[in-house]
Parts: C-alpha cells; sequence; structure tokens
C-alpha cells in the first residue's frame, strides 16, 4: 500500500474519540502480557472488610463498577472534566459519590474518614493518603513507572520527551511511604511486554497516552511509523516494553 493510503488510515485512528479509560476498540489489535498478580483480586480481599472506600482516578467508573461497590459508602475521585461529567451521570445510580480534584494534596474528605483507598495508575500525595485513612487502614495502588513505553517514545519522537519521571518504581514509592509511617504487607514490580498488531492501533493509543508521548501526531511522527509498518509487515507486532508495580501498605 503506498504511503499516502497508510497515512490516511493513521489520520482516521488519531482522530477517534475516547471516553473513561476504556480500550476495548483496540483490544482484538493488541496483547498485553499478563501481570504477575491481580490488582482486582487484591482489591477485593481488602473491601471484605472496609466500611468506607475510595476509588481514585476512577475514569469512567468502569472499573470500580466491576466490584459491585456497597452503595452509600462507596466514594470515587476523577480530575479529567469529561470523565468527571461522564462519572456524575452513571455513578450516584450506583450509591457511589463521585468528587472532583484539583490538587493531590487537598482531596475533599475530613480525616480519618476510609478504611480503604485504592488507586490504579492515579498519580497521589503520600501525606495526604495518610491523612483520610483511619489508623488501620489499607492503600492499595498499582502504578505505571517511569520506564513504561520509554524506548517506544523515544523512537517516534526522536528524543527522550516522555513527561514521566524515569526514576519512579517501587523502590523509591516503597521508602515514601515507609517515612510517611506505612508499613509495607505486599510489594511487586514487573516489566511486561505489549504488541501492537498493527500501526493504526498504536496511532490511536500514543494519541491518548500524551504525557508519555507528547506532541505525538502522524504528521509529525510519519517517518518512524513507517518504519513500523515494515516491522508489522515482517514480524507481525510492535513490541513495547510497559513498566509496573503494586504496592499494598497499611497506616
Amino acid at each position: 500500500m503506498r504511503a499516502d493510503k497508510w497515512k490516511k488510515i493513521w489520520k482516521s485512528e488519531e482522530e477517534k474519540t475516547f471516553q473513561g479509560w476504556d480500550f476495548s476498540y483496540i483490544n482484538s489489535r493488541t496483547r498485553e502480557q499478563p501481570l504477575p498478580w491481580d490488582y482486582k483480586e487484591w482489591v477485593l480481599s481488602y473491601m471484605q472488610v472496609a466500611s468506607t472506600l475510595l476509588d481514585m482516578g476512577t475514569g469512567g467508573g468502569e472499573f470500580l463498577l466491576s466490584l459491585s461497590p456497597p452503595p452509600g459508602r462507596t466514594y470515587a475521585t476523577e480530575a479529567y472534566p469529561p470523565n468527571v461529567e461522564l462519572c456524575q451521570k452513571t455513578l450516584p445510580a450506583y450509591g457511589i459519590d463521585i468528587r472532583q480534584v484539583f490538587e493531590d494534596e487537598l482531596l475533599p474528605f475530613g480525616s480519618a474518614f476510609f478504611d480503604l483507598v485504592m488507586n490504579r495508575h492515579e498519580s497521589y500525595a503520600v501525606q495526604e493518603i495518610h491523612r483520610i485513612l483511619k489508623p488501620g487502614g489499607i492503600f492499595v495502588t498499582q502504578q505505571v513507572g517511569g520506564q513504561n513505553n520509554r524506548e517506544l517514545s523515544r523512537f517516534l519522537l526522536d528524543a527522550d520527551a516522555s513527561l514521566t519521571a524515569p526514576e519512579f518504581n517501587l523502590a523509591g514509592s516503597i521508602r515514601e511511604l515507609e517515612a510517611a509511617a506505612f508499613t509495607i504487607l505486599e510489594a511487586r514490580e514487573a516489566f511486561p511486554v505489549m504488541k501492537f498488531y498493527d500501526v493504526g492501533a498504536l496511532v490511536y493509543f500514543a494519541k491518548i497516552i500524551e504525557w508519555e508521548f507528547p506532541g505525538f501526531s502522524v504528521e509529525r511522527c510519519f517517518d518512524p511509523l513507517c518504519k513500523l509498518q515494515q516491522q508489522v509487515e515482517q514480524a507481525g507486532f510492535i513490541e513495547t516494553a510497559e513498566h509496573r508495580f503494586m504496592i499494598v501498605a497499611r497506616k
């Protein structure tokens, strides 16, 4: 296929809209290596004894709803305005209180309010998590580490342009939590592989994950995208290294 035809296809992927935190559009065109832990299982195990719980950075609330959380005792935060609007339309019907947040250090809750705070791929301020948890409360977080997709981002943008801190990792996060008087109950780290089976799926992904691919566009990155197209034709996929870590900590 001629390059101008590829560009037209990739631009159509670049222009597609995205809502909540739902990547189902490219599920059949990508594959992620499973993590050696199950975040959902950990959360569910601690939900059994939690009377009040918070889901930080809930996105569109999809994952939170999959947990069947207790109505009237579940809270969620979100910063991104379109997701806040979406959550305000859906979550109250399930007895979930949704709050928009603007700063990690200023969460709109009283001190010692929650038994469980869960956080998947959302930034947080350690001291603020400590403040809103009850004594003995649990913080469960899965984070995207600083090396996530870094090599792929460098290839596409011809620079180490990712806005994530390269040193953000498990060891540093543990030190920060322990310094804030948390006890670490579980801690794991992994570098799974993700595969894209067509360049259009990568374009869709990179446009959304703008903090890892800042300034990405089909126009700007057309030459490296063409090289990746050749790779797909030869190997059948594009591979990228991800970075994840998970911590369970008790106040």
